[in-house]
């Protein structure tokens, strides 16, 4: 019998400079040829380190004490930057995340794909730097997270509107201010946190599923637009209809919504969502088309970002009056409907039924009646049959989820030879293994990252392929 490994020591580790940023936005560190991911760090920072997790090929680490603050540092401004999950670049200065992006997208082409790529545009970075979201979704909790200079003993009630803590699916973190969507939804999930705490309302037990409310969900556009959406655990109608008249009363929304959802998760895509007052939905105008906003639409989160974006895209793609142009991934039919206003006909694929139901309205919304929406699992439906079907493709665009393309449609797409490829991704590393992929037939000719998420490490990077 081998001799029992005995637990793991705490390590401590002190004056350790922090060399690079690394991944999930940890700077990095390198002890005894070891990496060294470092939560909240800033390359340059000089540091006392403790050891909180360890894996096979890297440790996790977080900071002790700061000796020589980097260069880079910045005072981090909302009040909860460090126990909320999100945000986590705060503390380092705009240029420098831009920076570090940038960078980071090319190393990933480089190091993961081995790619050579003709061009390389300098990142598009971020125009605005807070309230940038269109879309924020809040959990209500009768077991509130316990900030450090917080406890029991002080609190009257444990019930929290908020985010989840960080690693913990029970627990949610009280929020005040967030400074991610327009200060407005503050002000709307404060009022609905109050008048629920006021009037004695039932917050959410994450764990035993008791209790009346559930989750809060907003969404504006650049216009000014807003939707509230309101999602109860328990039909109890003399509740709802009260708190539903008084968010009306106060903030008229152009959209009021609510949802009953009594299932054992927090997921409403199989949900009905019920008009209370006003639209039942929103319009965002992107790259001079309207678009039609449900409850329960997928849309991009930074509108102003999202239109550099999509015209980064379409200028790499050149489109041409005599194109057919494949959409893989098209969710709501977004690219889809600003590449047919140039193409002969365009072709949106998604695997969302209802996202492709918005896609059709979407374009008819805008008059375009060269596109044509189909419903399935890219690697079942991008087949011999579809290609034969809808006509033989001048330009794809692929803008798949975090994880990339499966292999079968990346099988598919060396076999049917299109011309041009471009590819849109949110995650540049599973972007490069699929490059690598497509390397033996195409040349990656140029590309771009494009900055839509500013005090987070992630990137947005699009690539145009040509045939070899």
């Amino acid at each position: 019998m081998g001799r029992k490994r005995k637990k793991d020591q705490q390590m401590n580790f002190e004056q350790i400079e922090l060399l690079d940023a690394g991944g999930e936005g940890n700077a990095l560190a390198k002890i005894e040829g070891k990496v060294i991911f470092v939560k909240y760090g800033a390359p340059g920072d000089v540091v006392d380190l403790q050891i909180v997790g360890r894996k096979k090929k890297f440790s996790l680490a977080k900071i002790t004490k700061i000796h020589t603050p980097s260069e880079l540092r910045v005072e981090p401004f909302c009040a909860h930057y460090g126990t909320c999950g999100g945000c986590k670049w705060q503390h380092i200065d705009y240029t420098a995340q831009a920076k570090l992006k940038d960078q980071w997208t090319k190393d990933c082409m480089q190091r993961i794909g081995k790619l050579e790529i003709g061009q390389t545009l300098p990142i598009l970075a971020a125009k605005e730097l807070r309230f940038y979201r269109n879309k924020m979704e809040y959990t209500f909790s009768n077991k509130r997270w316990l900030y450090d200079n917080e406890s029991l003993d002080e609190l009257e009630h444990t019930n929290a509107l908020g985010f989840h803590a960080p690693g913990r699916f029970d627990k949610v973190l009280a929020i005040d201010k967030c400074w991610l969507q327009d200060d407005k939804g503050n002000d709307i999930r404060n009022f609905v946190y109050d008048y629920c705490i006021t009037h004695d309302y039932s917050f959410y037990d994450l764990k035993d599923h008791g209790g009346l409310m559930r989750n809060l969900m907003l969404r504006n556009t650049k216009a000014g637009d807003w939707m509230v959406n309101v999602v109860f655990a328990l039909p109890e109608m003399d509740k709802i209809l009260p708190l539903m008249e008084a968010i009306n009363l106060e903030f008229e929304p152009k959209a009021l919504n609510y949802c009953i959802n009594t299932k054992l998760n927090d997921s409403v895509f199989d949900q009905e969502f019920i008009s209370y007052k006003g639209d039942f939905e929103i319009q965002e105008e992107l790259c001079g088309l309207k678009f039609n906003i449900s409850p329960k639409s997928f849309f991009q989160t930074n509108p102003v970002q999202a239109e550099y974006l999509y015209n980064v895209a379409i200028d790499f793609a050149e489109i041409q009056p005599t194109d057919v142009v494949y959409d893989l991934y098209c969710g709501t039919g977004t690219i889809t409907c600003v590449a047919a206003k140039t193409a002969r006909k365009a072709v949106g694929v998604e695997i969302v039924e209802e996202a492709i139901e918005a896609a059709k309205v979407n374009a008819a919304l805008n008059g375009l009646d060269n596109v044509e929406f189909l419903a399935g699992d890219m690697k079942d439906v991008f087949n011999a049959e579809f290609y034969a079907n809808h006509g033989k493709p001048d330009i794809i665009i692929t803008d798949p989820p975090r994880s990339g393309m499966h292999p079968k449609v990346l099988d598919y797409l060396v076999e049917i030879a299109c011309p041009k490829i471009v590819y849109v991704s949110c995650n540049p590393a599973t972007q490069a293994r699929d490059l690598t992929i497509l390397d033996a037939k195409y040349k990656a000719v140029k590309s771009q990252a494009v900055d839509m998420f500013p005090q987070t490490h992630h990137v947005e990077n699009v690539v145009v392929l040509e045939l070899r």
